[in-house]
C-alpha cells in the first residue's frame, strides 16, 4: 500500500508530461516529466508517503518498460532497411561508445554516466539509457544528467541536419540514411526527416526510410545490454561461476523473448482478421511501454537534485558534443565510402 501512492505520483506527472510531448513533440512527454519532477522536488518537501512508490517506478516500472519496447521491435525490421545501412548502423554505434571510453578516461567522467551517453547516443536516445541504466545500477540523477544532455543535442540536431544535408548535397535516401544513424532519438529522427519531406516535397519517403534505419539500429539495445549485465556482473563479483540469472538481468531476457514473440507472429501465414488483431495488441504495447518510460522519467527527475546536477554536468555535455559529432562524421565518411549519398 506505501507503494501506490508514489506510483500513482509518477503516473500523474506522466499523464501531463505525455499531454505536453503531444503539443511539443520534438521535446517530448520524458523531458517534460524529469522538469516536472525536478521542479516539485523543491515544492514537496514531506516524500514520506511518496518514496516507496516513487522508487518502485524508477527502478520495476522502467524495467517494465523495457520489456514492452520488445514488443515494436522485429527481425524483419532489420531485413527491409538492407544490407548497405548495416557497416553504417555498427560503425556509427561502435564509433560513439569508443568515443564516450576514450572521453571518459581523459575527462574522468563517471563509467555510468559516460556509459549512458554513449548508448544513448550511439542507439536510441532515452529508450537505450532506460534499458541500459537498471543493468549497470545507475543513480536516478545520473539517468538524469545522461538524458538532459541526448535532449539538448537532438534539439540542435533537428536545426542542423537538413541544413548539412543541403551543404552536402545529400540524395533523399541519403539524407534519410544519415538522420537514421546520426540522431539520437526516434522523435527527433522523425521530426529532422519530417523537415526534408517538406523542404523537398518527397511526401513521406525520408521519413519511412529514416525511421526504418533508426528502429534497426535501435535493435542494437539487445546485445549491448547483455554485453554490459556480463562485463558489470564481472567487476562487481569474484565468482567464477555464475547463473545466468546473475549475468542476463530477468528483464532483458524478457526483452528478448518480447521481440522474438513480435517477429513470430507479425511473420505467420495469418487471417487478415487476426494480423490486425495482434498488429493492435503490439501498438498499445509500445504506446504502454512509452508511458511507463514517462513514468520512471518524472520519479527520475523527482529524486533528482538539480543544483547539483547543473554544477557537475559541464563534462557531461562536452562528452554528449564529442559522442555527437563522432556519430555524424562516421555516418557521413561511411556513406561517402559506399557512395550512398
Amino acid at each position: 500500500m506505501k507503494k501506490l501512492y508514489g506510483i500513482l505520483f509518477c503516473a500523474a506527472i506522466a499523464t501531463g508530461a505525455w499531454f505536453l510531448g503531444n503539443l511539443f513533440s520534438l521535446i517530448g512527454a520524458p523531458v517534460f516529466a524529469i522538469l516536472i519532477g525536478m521542479v516539485l522536488h523543491y515544492i514537496i518537501k514531506d516524500t514520506s508517503l511518496l518514496k516507496y512508490g516513487i522508487t518502485f517506478s524508477t527502478k520495476k516500472v522502467l524495467q517494465l518498460a523495457v520489456i514492452l519496447l520488445g514488443f515494436g521491435l522485429t527481425i524483419q525490421t532489420v531485413v527491409k532497411v538492407g544490407i548497405s545501412a548495416f557497416p553504417i548502423i555498427i560503425t556509427t554505434i561502435l564509433g560513439a561508445l569508443l568515443c564516450a571510453y576514450i572521453c571518459a578516461k581523459c575527462l574522468r567522467i563517471p563509467t555510468k554516466i559516460a556509459t549512458l551517453i554513449g548508448v544513448g547516443t550511439s542507439i536510441c536516445g532515452g529508450s537505450a539509457i532506460a534499458a541500459t541504466a537498471p543493468v549497470i545500477k545507475a543513480e536516478d540523477e545520473e539517468v538524469a544528467q545522461a538524458i538532459s544532455v541526448i535532449f539538448l543535442f537532438n534539439i540542435l540536431a533537428v536545426f542542423i541536419f537538413p541544413q548539412i544535408g543541403e551543404w552536402l548535397g545529400f540524395s533523399n535516401d541519403g539524407f534519410a540514411l544519415f538522420a537514421g544513424t546520426a540522431v539520437n532519438d526516434t522523435s527527433s529522427v522523425t521530426a529532422v526527416a519530417s523537415l526534408w519531406d517538406i523542404s523537398h516535397d518527397t511526401g513521406t519517403r525520408v521519413l519511412d526510410y529514416a525511421t526504418v534505419v533508426k528502429l534497426t539500429r535501435t535493435l542494437a539495445i539487445i546485445p549491448i545490454t547483455l554485453g554490459l549485465a556480463i562485463y558489470h556482473n564481472k567487476t562487481q563479483q569474484t565468482k567464477t561461476n555464475h547463473r545466468l540469472s546473475q549475468l542476463f538481468p530477468k528483464f532483458i531476457i524478457y526483452f528478448v523473448c518480447a521481440s522474438l514473440l513480435t517477429s513470430v507472429l507479425t511473420s505467420l501465414p495469418l487471417s487478415f482478421d487476426v494480423q490486425v488483431m495482434i498488429k493492435s495488441i503490439f501498438s498499445y504495447l509500445k504506446e504502454a511501454s512509452k508511458f511507463f518510460i514517462v513514468m520512471a522519467m518524472a520519479g527520475i527527475g523527482f529524486n533528482t537534485n538539480v543544483i547539483h546536477l547543473i554544477k557537475t554536468g559541464k563534462s557531461s555535455l562536452l562528452l554528449g558534443l564529442l559522442c555527437w559529432i563522432s556519430v555524424s562524421v562516421l555516418s557521413i565518411i561511411m556513406q561517402s565510402l559506399f557512395q550512398l549519398f
